[in-house]
């Protein structure tokens, strides 16, 4: 509890040393590599279950300083297809959510922000014919790493393109598992400023 009390204090404070605000969706590609998920025997092959590539949208709240710091909270839904000795077994859900430090190659108010990005984030995978909601998925965590760039359009919008990386340890206890997941982003956005 008492680890607890100060990075609340910390998370609840963020919009306080924020000098703008962002809402931004964006969607695009996820490509996954390394993605096979083990086998249902021991026998099997390590990519008997395996992952797509698939797409991706969401949502990201961002705080920036007046400097060139900024802080990025975000919620993103993937969707894939798993697949078993190559036949597709269905759609699969990848929900993540997490949190980035941003370091912008500019200072708050330029009309063209190039960033770098850091964070961590956690991904619930959801298997065929299960729901999130219900307890049906499983969750890993994991870091990722990045950049992009934020251009400004006028007063309140603007347009964003991101290329991140996604590392996160491997869902469900099957037989072969090993490795991380990787995971790239591809994605083009819009937001507001507040």
């Amino acid at each position: 509890m008492k680890h607890f009390l100060p990075l609340a204090f910390l998370v609840v404070s963020l919009p306080a040393w924020a000098q703008s605000g962002e809402l931004w969706f964006s969607g695009g590609e996820s490509i996954l590599s390394n993605s096979g998920l083990g086998s249902n025997t021991v026998a099997g092959k390590k990519d008997d279950y395996k992952l797509d590539n698939g797409l991706r949208f969401g949502f990201r709240f961002t705080t920036n300083t007046e400097t060139i710091f900024g802080h990025e909270f975000g919620y993103t839904y993937n969707r894939s297809h798993l697949r078993l000795n190559g036949v597709d077994q269905g759609g699969m859900a990848i929900h993540q959510g997490g949190y980035n430090f941003l370091v912008y190659g500019t200072k708050e108010g330029t009309r063209i922000r190039p960033f770098g990005t850091g964070g961590v984030h956690f991904s619930n995978f959801v298997p065929p014919g299960s729901s999130a909601t219900s307890g049906g998925g499983n969750t890993k965590f994991g870091l990722n790493y990045g950049g992009g760039v934020k251009v400004r359009i006028d007063s309140k919008w603007s347009a964003r393109v991101d290329f991140r990386r996604y590392e996160t340890t491997k869902p469900f206890d099957l037989p072969l598992k090993s490795g991380w997941l990787h995971q790239t982003e591809i994605s083009a956005g819009a937001g507001i400023h507040f």
